[in-house]
């Protein structure tokens, strides 16, 4: 993805205000100086086209077979690939992952086509994707969920890394891991 591209998307993400600044607390009940709401981002018809084209990049630059993330930060995201895989000629399919299995129904934890079980010798490619990564949580989660059916995770692509440890984290346990954009301890905001 060129530097161009990504400082759009940085800029369509303020002008939405899917990214805003000032003195806000966040769910791990650290400060922050600024915010940022990756599902304004990727709801937005243009902030979808831009993101789905991104992160189809590193889909392609990875060689993954599909693509999928946790629930709710990843859903538009994967959508947003998706579609815009089928639309140049080469689709992927993608998956979400559910924090916890539902009660009911087939009781899945992982939703989509990855859901069953592969086909094939080889195990599927995958590329883990996420609205943001902070301590890497939610992204570790979905590695070991979609490690456990049998992928391969080749990368984890973020929006917005806030470079408070997940990154390294993922990098340190032999995972690639891709930004769109990065935050730094003062609290800017930059294309990465």
């Amino acid at each position: 993805m060129t530097q161009e591209s990504k400082k759009t998307i940085l800029e369509l993400a303020k002008t939405l205000e899917a990214l805003i600044f000032g003195d806000f607390i966040l769910s791990s009940g650290q400060k922050s100086k600024y915010y940022f709401d990756g599902r304004i981002l990727t709801l937005s018809a243009t902030g979808s086209y831009l993101v789905g084209e991104a992160i189809l990049e590193e889909v392609h630059n990875y060689g993954a077979d599909q693509i999928g993330g946790p629930t709710l930060g990843a859903d538009p995201i994967v959508s947003s690939v998706i579609l815009t895989s089928y639309l140049k000629g080469s689709p992927i399919d993608g998956f979400l992952i559910r924090s916890s299995s539902k009660s009911h129904g087939t009781e899945q934890l992982i939703e989509g086509p990855i859901s069953r079980k592969p086909t094939t010798e080889r195990k599927p490619r995958v590329l883990i994707v996420d609205d943001v990564c902070t301590s890497g949580g939610s992204l570790f989660h979905s590695i070991s969920v979609a490690e456990t059916h049998g992928c391969e995770v080749v990368c984890v692509a973020v929006i917005l890394d806030r470079k408070q440890g997940g990154s390294d984290a993922i990098r340190h346990r032999g995972y690639s891991f891709v930004s769109l954009l990065e935050a730094s301890q003062e609290g800017s905001v930059t294309i990465s």
